[in-house]
């Protein structure tokens, strides 16, 4: 099953995402959300974990959520 961590979701940001970690709290706070709610999208779609679909749906729904607020930011001056 193919991962989604934000590195492949946008290459074209990925020395604005390193730069972001180290100098912006609120952008580390939701990165590191993303890339748990990610490894947990991951486990339950190849079956290491098993949630309802509800749950699962939700957890989706969470990480495009936060993967929005994360674009917006990587775009903000461009």
């Amino acid at each position: 099953m193919e991962r989604h961590d934000l590195i492949h979701e946008f290459p074209q940001f990925e020395e604005k995402i390193h730069k972001l970690k180290v100098e912006d709290p609120h952008f580390r706070r939701l990165f590191d959300e993303y890339h748990e709610l990610e490894h947990e999208i991951h486990r339950v779609n190849t079956d290491i974990e098993v949630v309802t679909d509800e749950h699962a749906h939700e957890l989706k729904a969470k990480l495009l959520f936060i993967k929005d607020e994360l674009y917006g930011i990587l775009t903000k001056d461009e």
